[in-house]
């Protein structure tokens, strides 16, 4: 093992030993490399003569680059061209540090590590399972989960998921979720989604409460949590009594055997898809600067193995819109877009006609919500009919319909539900 991953376990350690515990072995070997070639070329910066730089640089120390991309792109050359760091850019992660405090006030001031910056969430959920995940560790995911998932955590790690069913009698289903935490021996890898993809389903008030005691009871038992927070869809919660912060600021003061994990970004947040920008922020109690530094770095060392690092340009042009005045008005706009297809959604399904053939699974936010389908329908079927006559497209989960109202205008949520009935109704009739 090299002498500075070493360090940084030796750290971990020190502060506590239970988060050393809970990484992988990969995750105990990795480290930001401080020196070779980025220890030099930090010195060398400043020289009149650099020849560090694996850029290539004009001879008035610019970047190199076409003339093209001027005509499009309004940023200073510094902020679009040279590498970023593999920590990610500074000013972005303070700020976004600053704005998880922000959107999430019952943190108060509990100490949080600055977040580090990934090629969006999917890369953010593959660091973290580098970081934790060893072969045949079990991971725990409620059984309604993005595909993703089992090809990061079971085919790239070779983790074994678990999964529990996430709804009982129309509620997160706390009993299941509480048995599959105390089948588990050992270190327990937990990811929790919410909003959730594919149902939409964000949970009560109440109901957080009740999962982090499920959790607490597993740290209070001996055993060791680290617990990923998927919060792609963070802020589209459109119903009263639904938990609108992250349960990250229920978990990472609440053990010093319970790790948080929290992922997020503006993929969602903000609307900006394609320019994959993510963040990895840790919080654990009694967490100290120099545990979350070290914890910091064996990120960037990831990262750095993996991607090297994320765009420079997503980040400078994510960092200049923050401060626009023009930008809490967008994303007010722009959830209210999104809240008013929820309502129209919600409207169309009240109707009793459609219980015929299918009923609602519990949504209250995000961008998704599903549908099961009553015995004898086949949902494949059904998405096959709804493609070639009615020239809608749906996804399907075992016998379940995911619907993206978030991709659907208002004004045709209702043909899209009456589309789904009359294929139901095809379906019966050709069966």
């Amino acid at each position: 093992m090299d002498r500075q991953a070493v360090d940084l376990n030796e750290t971990i350690q020190n502060v506590n030993r239970n988060v050393l515990e809970l990484l992988s072995e990969r995750g105990k070997n990795i480290f930001f490399p401080k020196l070779g070639i980025l220890s030099q070329s930090a010195q060398a910066k400043g020289k009149s003569i650099n020849a560090t730089i694996g850029e290539a640089i004009e001879d008035d120390g610019s970047s190199m680059h076409l003339s093209e991309f001027d005509k499009m792109i309004n940023l200073p050359l510094a902020a679009v061209y040279p590498y970023a760091p593999s920590f990610g850019k500074k000013e972005l992660r303070d700020y976004w540090k600053e704005s998880v405090y922000r959107k999430n006030p019952s943190l108060g001031t509990t100490p949080i590590s600055i977040p580090i910056v990934t090629s969006g969430l999917t890369h953010g959920i593959s660091i973290s399972s580098y970081l934790f995940v060893d072969e045949g560790d079990t991971v725990v995911i409620p059984d309604l989960f993005w595909e993703n998932y089992s090809l990061i955590f079971e085919n790239a790690y070779k983790g074994k998921v678990v999964t529990f069913p996430l709804f009982k009698n129309g509620a997160f289903n706390v009993e299941g979720f509480s048995e599959t935490l105390d089948s588990i021996k050992g270190k327990i890898v937990l990811l929790l989604n919410f909003p959730n993809n594919p149902t939409g389903y964000t949970p009560l008030v109440s109901e957080i409460e009740l999962i982090v005691n499920a959790i607490k009871r597993q740290s209070d038992k001996g055993k060791s949590v680290v617990a990923i927070i998927d919060d792609a869809y963070f802020g589209l919660v459109y119903e009263k009594g639904v938990y609108t912060e992250s349960i990250f600021t229920q978990l990472c003061n609440l053990s010093e055997k319970v790790l948080a994990v929290k992922l997020d970004g503006p993929t969602k947040e903000d609307y900006v898809w394609g320019f994959r920008v993510g963040f990895i922020t840790y919080g654990v109690k009694n967490g100290t600067a120099e545990l979350f530094e070290a914890l910091e770095n064996k990120t960037a060392g990831a990262v750095r193995g993996n991607i090297s690092n994320v765009s420079h340009l997503s980040q400078s042009l994510l960092y200049k819109a923050y401060f626009s005045e023009q930008y809490e008005q967008d994303k007010k706009e722009k959830f209210e877009t999104l809240n008013s297809r929820y309502q129209s959604i919600i409207q169309v399904l009240s109707d009793q006609k459609y219980g015929e053939f299918f009923t609602a699974l519990p949504f209250n936010s995000g961008y998704f919500m599903c549908i099961e389908l009553k015995e004898p329908l086949k949902a494949e079927a059904i998405r096959k009919i709804l493609l070639d006559k009615y020239s809608t497209g749906v996804i399907v989960f075992g016998n379940l319909i995911r619907l993206a109202f978030s991709a659907v205008p208002k004004s045709k949520i209702p043909e899209l539900i009456e589309n789904i009935h009359l294929a139901c109704k095809d379906y019966t009739e050709q069966n």
